[in-house]
């Protein structure tokens, strides 16, 4: 199976040359291919971490490790480094797809206390600044609503849900990710999907932003995110809605010119099913069991990792 299976030699010389070396002696880091072959085994099977098996060392040691990558960005910088390999040798189809799928929630991922994700030190990168009280430079924990979405936990009629928005490139790889509650409408947070697309280049120049075209179903429709693309120049197929679409022929020559539609070029958004379906291969991202949101985030830009070293 794809989501099962330690990593190869030729998949681990990618990652390698971006950790530091491991140092046993001091107890500081470990074999760090052995840590990831223990995340990917967890990813595949969806175990708990106690249940880890011995050969992938302390099971402590591989949720902490985790834990840290989630927290800091680092799954995030892995994976922009592959894309950056990929888009070097021309091997990325900037004709993206946007949707989103649910994902139902374990009852061991409720619960989750109200506070920020943490900020350890970077084990690539130098860790953000925390956000702190200006008076007792303590970090300020959001309550409410705020608190709520910090999680990505939302309820529907299957209980609690959280929603994966994707982005994905016309080889069937996750370009951008992101996480809401389940009940979160797909419309509006397709900008900050958009947004967080960006691979860097290995020489000089701005990372890539904009793809050549977009295509979205019929959630998607609105002026809003129509009027969005058109200012960034990019070319997209989102059929309208039928309201929309008597909407706009009542109101006569003022409702404005039908949108442009390309039957062909929508047929490729199956590559974003697509993609979602080799998400849900690993049964951590099918189900999920991390109470905090950011841990959830780092769990499935993990598996979109491994789909771009194993494509």
């Amino acid at each position: 199976m794809l989501s099962r299976g330690d990593l190869t030699d030729a998949e681990w010389a990618v990652l390698e040359p971006l950790f530091p070396v491991s140092n046993n002696r001091c107890g500081r880091w470990r074999n760090h291919r052995q840590l990831i072959n223990g995340i990917i085994h967890r990813l595949g099977t969806g175990v708990q971490w106690r249940e880890l098996p011995e050969r992938f060392g302390p099971w402590k040691t591989v949720h902490k490790r985790h834990l840290l990558w989630s927290a800091d960005g680092t799954w995030e910088m892995l994976l922009q480094h592959v894309q950056t390999a990929a888009d070097a040798h021309g091997e990325i189809d900037w004709n993206i797809n946007v949707d989103s799928t649910s994902v139902r929630a374990h009852q061991h991922a409720a619960g989750a206390p109200r506070k920020p994700p943490p900020t350890p030190h970077r084990l690539l990168k130098r860790a953000p600044a925390r956000s702190v009280h200006p008076r007792t430079h303590h970090r300020v924990a959001p309550t409410g609503e705020a608190g709520a979405q910090c999680e990505a936990l939302g309820r529907s009629r299957g209980g609690l849900t959280t929603k994966i928005h994707i982005a994905a490139e016309g080889r069937c790889r996750p370009l951008s990710l992101l996480i809401t509650p389940g009940q979160r409408a797909d419309c509006t947070q397709f900008e900050p999907v958009m947004d967080k697309i960006r691979v860097p280049r290995t020489g000089l120049g701005r990372p890539r932003r904009t793809p050549d075209s977009v295509g979205a179903d019929k959630a998607y429709s609105n002026r809003k995110i129509r009027t969005y693309l058109r200012k960034r120049g990019i070319r997209h197929v989102i059929p309208e809605k039928k309201d929309h679409e008597a909407a706009r022929l009542r109101r006569g020559s003022r409702g404005g010119r039908l949108p442009a539609f390309d039957k062909d070029r929508y047929k490729n958004r199956s590559t974003v099913e697509r993609t979602i379906g080799k998400l849900k291969q690993f049964r951590a991202v099918a189900t999920r069991y991390d109470k905090r949101g950011h841990v959830y985030l780092g769990t499935v830009t993990a598996a979109a990792l491994l789909i771009w070293l194993r494509s």
